[in-house]
């Protein structure tokens, strides 16, 4: 027979894991919402609008500190979290910006940051507008401040990757330079998806904590929504490869822009991915604190 502490043990896991169950199956039923797919559709295109100019960009920084060759090396590591297909178009833009003139790079690279400025602007105003809907927001910035706010996310997200990228590339550097006896051997230390998913994280912990509501989101929902919505965008990458692969030849039926479609289906579960860690965060800050039970649940949406 059992002790009673283990008896207890075992009873409160069980209720962990079934409040955890619900608090996922809830999460789940507020993004399958029949409008958060606008969202998701606005988020994806105007990311897929940003994506090159902001790989020129990159590239251009790069630059400035390696030769062109080291410079599309590093640029490429970062691709490795791609599909397939949409690893080609990638790769075939690296070389080409790679042997261009460096007058035609720094002409392209103005036009590039417009591009790129104008594309994610948008695309964080379609982030903010999803996560506030997702989150049953009943008191929405007014236009300057969700101008402002998109704005803010902007610089903040470009300083961020900045960041990561720079210490990324010296993380790389000194190990191929110097050959870190204490590191050696630790794959994932240099590995794109450890940084990936160091940034995808803190930054979605940031966006749901300050851009998903006009009060702020607690830190305990926050921090789990953007972790497991890293992990899911990460996911959905391998996820998007192994279909295209395994399930849909889509080069047949759309030829040459398959790559493109492949992009599209990609990014799409990747903000699918983002708009249900905003869901879990909401569901979990939702629910009643245990040491004030007397307290009404923190949230918007009770059902």
């Amino acid at each position: 027979m059992q002790r009673p502490s283990a008896l207890k043990i075992d009873h409160d896991l069980r209720t962990r894991a079934l409040v955890a169950a619900r608090t996922v199956l809830k999460a789940l039923r507020r993004l399958w919402g029949r409008d958060v797919m606008l969202y998701t559709g606005g988020v994806s295109f105007f990311a897929l609008l940003a994506a090159f100019p902001a790989l020129a960009i990159t590239l251009g920084v790069y630059g400035l500190l390696l030769t062109p060759a080291q410079a599309t090396a590093q640029a490429a590591a970062f691709a490795q979290i791609l599909p397939g297909n949409a690893q080609a178009i990638f790769e075939g833009e690296l070389q080409r910006l790679a042997h261009a003139p460096p007058q035609a790079i720094s002409g392209q690279s103005i036009v590039a940051l417009i591009i790129a400025l104008y594309a994610a602007h948008r695309g964080i105003k379609a982030l903010i507008a999803g996560l506030s809907f997702i989150h049953d927001e009943d008191a929405p910035q007014g236009f300057w401040g969700f101008n402002i706010m998109a704005f803010l996310i902007l610089l903040a997200a470009l300083t961020l990757m900045s960041v990561l990228s720079g210490v990324f590339l010296a993380v790389r550097l000194l190990a191929s330079t110097l050959a870190l006896h204490p590191m050696r051997g630790v794959h994932w230390f240099y590995s794109e998806w450890t940084w990936a998913s160091i940034g995808l994280s803190l930054g979605l912990t940031l966006i749901y904590r300050y851009a998903m509501s006009t009060k702020p989101v607690a830190w305990r929902a926050s921090i789990i929504g953007g972790v497991t919505a890293a992990l899911l965008g990460l996911a959905a990458s391998w996820g998007s490869a192994f279909y295209v692969k395994t399930f849909s030849h889509l080069g047949a039926m759309y030829g040459s822009i398959a790559a493109v479609v492949v992009m599209l289906v990609w990014l799409s579960w990747t903000v699918n991915a983002l708009f249900f860690g905003a869901a879990l965060a909401t569901e979990i800050e939702l629910m009643p604190d245990p040491r004030r039970p007397e307290m009404p649940p923190k949230g918007r949406r009770t059902s």
